[in-house]
């Protein structure tokens, strides 16, 4: 294309829209180590828009200002939506919020989750979100009661070992 046909504002601000990160329409339960992590990813992304902010005529700084940006108006939102929900407060007969279960698959394989708020949620560290299907198939569940998660993959039988707050 030309260059005759290419303003120079679209040139500068190329990049800098960003979409916004999309915010779950579910209630924001979080443990209070969730509650921490949204404090500190809100701290850490401060600290980093300073560090930016000096590059003013740098377009690449100004394309992570813009996500640095985006990403802080995500997680005021989280703190100012954020109800928590202290896992050592809980009933300790059922599965519920805050919860770590240990289950035993079909198979005799036993795995431990967590079961967390959506931000704090990272299979990774085996916590789930409260709203995902492995959650949904756990809450409300005793010790010896068995229940299907109904997987991608396929259903897959568990039976519910321990709960630990």
């Amino acid at each position: 294309m030309s260059r005759g046909f290419v303003k120079e504002d679209d040139l500068e601000h190329a990049g800098t829209d960003l979409p916004e990160r999309p915010v779950s329409s579910h209630a924001n339960y979080v443990t209070p180590h969730g509650l921490q992590h949204l404090q500190e990813m809100v701290k850490s992304l401060e600290n980093e828009r300073v560090q930016h902010a000096a590059s003013k005529e740098d377009p690449n700084a100004q394309q992570k200002l813009a996500e640095i940006d985006r990403d802080l108006r995500y997680f005021f939102s989280s703190l100012e939506s954020a109800q928590l929900v202290d896992p050592a407060q809980q009933p300790r007969s059922s599965i519920l919020f805050g919860a770590k279960v240990t289950v035993e698959d079909e198979n005799g394989t036993q795995s431990v989750f967590q079961i967390v708020g959506e931000d704090e949620a990272n299979i990774a560290q085996h916590k789930v979100s409260y709203v995902s299907p492995l959650a949904k198939a756990l809450l409300g569940r005793k010790v010896g009661d068995s229940t299907v998660w109904q997987r991608p993959a396929g259903p897959l039988q568990l039976n519910i070992l321990n709960i630990a707050y």
